[in-house]
């Protein structure tokens, strides 16, 4: 199927609480890459008591923030667990970054040993460590898209660790990861992402943003789209910079 009078709509979850270290370029990049293949794109800012409609979204994004945001996101999160697992059941693209990856998980406890409920569509848990993961990274993904890399930035205190069969995005190469410890980098439930990865993520690996917007198009219309190819030569002089510098 060719991408002719296709749409997507497009939820931005609280995109003035979680919106850090260039998240929204994120969205951004996924609205400039459908748009520039006559895509038509919609996208809806839905902040902390605003209603989610569960039948209206075809791709869900959330970014990072700090944990006074993630305090008060968590309880309007926990609002919207039913609509969330719902969407994730009909497999609708979620990406979330940093803040909003944790609380999709159980739970982040904090340094103050608070724990911040999460949704748990996610089978992991974050705790706070005494430790800054900050700086580029340079993942191994295990996702069916070349090159086989992708790059950010990660700036986060909490280590989180995946349990029972949740599998990670891929290995780091350079950097952190999920706790610095067991060389993961984020997370995968259906179609449902979780990473650390800022700076943002898209921009700078424009092969894994069509994979999500592939993604979220073939669950819409249920068939097989072939993206239209797009010049991807700054986007990828920006990723292989990283690769150098790794």
């Amino acid at each position: 199927m060719q991408p002719n009078n296709l749409s997507l709509t497009i939820a931005h979850l609280y995109p003035k609480s979680m919106n850090i270290y260039g998240d929204y370029g994120n969205i951004l990049a996924l609205k400039k890459r459908c748009e520039w293949r006559n895509i038509q794109v919609r996208i809806d800012e839905i902040e902390i008591g605003e209603n989610l409609e569960e039948k209206k979204y075809d791709l869900c994004f959330a970014g990072g923030g700090q944990d006074k945001s993630q305090i008060a996101v968590s309880k309007d999160l926990l609002t919207k667990k039913e609509q969330i697992h719902s969407l994730v059941n009909q497999n609708i693209v979620f990406l979330t970054i940093c803040g909003t990856y944790q609380l999709f998980g159980h739970y982040f406890l904090t340094s103050e040993n608070f724990k911040i409920t999460g949704i748990s569509v996610f089978d992991l848990i974050t705790k706070a460590s005494n430790v800054r993961k900050i700086g580029n990274v340079v993942v191994k993904h295990n996702l069916p898209i070349k090159p086989e890399t992708l790059v950010g930035f990660e700036n986060h205190s909490g280590n989180t660790y995946l349990q029972g069969e949740t599998q990670a995005i891929g290995k780091v190469i350079k950097g952190f990861g999920n706790n610095g410890k067991d060389k993961l980098e984020g997370a995968r439930c259906k179609n449902v992402f979780g990473t650390y990865l800022h700076g943002s993520l898209l921009p700078k690996n424009p092969h894994f943003a069509d994979y999500i917007i592939k993604l979220a198009l073939e669950n819409k219309y249920q068939d097989k789209i072939e993206l239209q190819k797009l010049d991807d030569k700054l986007e990828f002089e920006a990723h292989n910079f990283i690769l150098k510098n790794k």
